[in-house]
């Protein structure tokens, strides 16, 4: 498979500016792989398709607010700073990016807030937009972390070409989020209300959790026509052991065992043993899954519209088949679904 078999000619009106005014009222494509057809419902239709004792596996990774605006000591330039990763609470130094970044070098200061009570000092290059920073505030870890958090504003995509608004900070955040790690929402389980998981429960459906910490990665371009030559970068994930016995449980009673999203996929897939059974796991995965893969654990996923060359296409390809994928996504061309973050969703069972 080559990176040119997953261009697709994407009419730039489809892509979501804006999420379904209610969560699971987004439009919801049923592919049955074994059927080859192709149903179009609501995404609270999902819960037609599932049985008691069948497995649903969610991603309980946080949005943190990562973006930041600061201005550059001396000549006040407007410098964005987008928080990765922490790499040292104690210290406080972060992995960031920074935009524009020719003009941030190391021994720059960057100021933020008004009253300019958070400072941070550029003390490394790490890519061409990479920066290492180091935050210098008076006050505990705590409030370091709460006056973060006062300053940034929620991640939204580079491609939502409007302002964040208020309503984003609940709507790009499942509404299962637990543990604070992730810069890019886990963007199939924004269509979950409160309402639909209270009713799959009550059909006696099983739910699991993992965590992927969703990084920037997620978005980053393939620029190999080979690609097994793409390198994906880490994310870290944990698999509780909890969570490993209901959804072993769930294979071993030959039910359907559901990944919401791609990132639930990755972990998965990163934690498998050779007899084919999930093992708990706590660490980093950089898995790359594209045409041919054989699946080990999920035999359902549910997940978003793809952008044309993404890795998230390509696994969703090798979970579906490339041709029936391809005919799918003409389709909800044709049909003018809502594609990317805040699109519509695909069920594929």
């Amino acid at each position: 498979m080559k990176l040119s078999n997953f261009n697709f000619e994407l009419p730039e009106e489809l892509l979501a500016e804006y999420p379904a005014s209610n969560r699971d009222e987004a439009r919801l494509m049923v592919l049955n792989r074994k059927e080859k057809t192709i149903e179009h419902k609501m995404f609270k239709d999902l819960i037609d398709y599932f049985e008691e004792d069948d497995v649903m596996v969610l991603n309980n990774t946080k949005v943190f607010p990562a973006r930041l605006f600061g201005n550059k000591e001396k000549t006040g330039a407007r410098i964005e700073v987008f928080l990765l990763r922490e790499l040292n609470p104690e210290t406080r130094l972060w992995d960031v990016l920074v935009d524009p970044a020719r003009k941030i070098r190391i021994g720059n200061k960057l100021y933020f807030g008004e009253d300019e009570s958070l400072v941070a000092e550029v003390i490394d290059n790490t890519t061409s937009r990479g920066r290492t920073l180091r935050f210098l505030f008076d006050g505990s870890y705590e409030e370091f972390r709460s006056k973060l958090t006062e300053l940034g504003e929620t991640p939204l995509p580079k491609y939502i070409k409007r302002d964040v608004e208020p309503e984003d900070a609940e709507r790009y955040q499942t509404i299962f989020a637990k543990e604070e790690g992730a810069v890019a929402a886990p963007t199939a389980g924004l269509h979950f209300s409160k309402h639909l998981l209270k009713r799959l429960e009550i059909k006696g459906i099983n739910f699991a959790e993992v965590t992927l910490h969703v990084g920037l990665g997620t978005f980053s371009p393939v620029e190999v026509e080979d690609l097994s030559k793409h390198k994906m970068d880490s994310e870290e994930i944990a698999i509780p052991q909890e969570s490993v016995d209901i959804i072993n449980g769930g294979n071993n009673r030959k039910k359907r065992v559901c990944a919401v999203g791609t990132t639930v996929m990755r972990a998965l897939e990163s934690s498998v043993s050779s007899n084919l059974m999930l093992n708990p796991y706590a660490g980093w995965t950089n898995k790359f899954i594209f045409p041919p893969y054989d699946f080990s654990i999920a035999n359902c996923m549910v997940t978003n519209f793809h952008t044309p060359k993404s890795t998230l296409l390509m696994m969703v390809a090798a979970f579906a088949g490339h041709d029936f994928v391809k005919e799918a996504y003409a389709e909800a061309v044709k049909e003018k679904y809502r594609f990317y973050t805040y699109g519509d969703a695909m069920l594929i069972i």
